[in-house]
């Protein structure tokens, strides 16, 4: 009965490998064979969000490959590619988007929040140490008044 559970476990595992998509592409040459990998890696799949299409198994991922194998079969550029898929998914789908009007809060924003903070921390700082004239001496009646709290004699309080 064993035997026959493990079998049972082991076949059902195996079927789903049997199911992974593999993408069997045969290219011209290395090189074309290295922009489609670069190209796959460096395009984000618009179902899974954080992960480039290389490396997605949902089909809108598995489609976009084979679009990128088929612009490369017809001697596309790597530029003209990337452009034909952010004419169609949006700068979304680079995980390097272009500096452009749209994306300049994405590329220089963290470096503003940064700085911002740098500015705030300082004001604080400067804000706790007090102002800078506190080393100034004392006046005449300030040093009077001192004296007399000095000449009085804590034990007879």
């Amino acid at each position: 009965m064993k035997r026959w559970l493990a079998a049972a476990v082991l076949g059902l595992s195996l079927a789903g490998v049997a199911k992974a998509a593999i993408d069997t592409y045969q290219f011209r040459d290395e090189a074309e064979r290295e922009r489609y990998q670069q190209l796959t890696k460096e395009l984000r799949c618009p179902k899974c969000q954080n992960q480039d299409i290389a490396d997605s198994n949902a089909p809108i991922a598995a489609d976009l490959r084979r679009e990128i194998f088929r612009m490369l079969g017809e001697n596309k550029s790597n530029q003209q590619i990337v452009d034909f898929m952010v004419d169609r998914y949006g700068d979304f789908v680079r995980y390097k988007p272009a500096l452009s009007e749209r994306t300049w809060l994405l590329w220089f924003g963290p470096g503003v929040l940064l700085a911002g903070g740098f500015v705030v921390l300082a004001v604080i700082v400067r804000r706790r140490r007090g102002p800078a004239s506190a080393t100034t001496e004392l006046s005449a009646a300030e040093r009077e008044r001192l004296a007399k709290l000095l000449e009085k004699d804590p034990a007879h309080d």
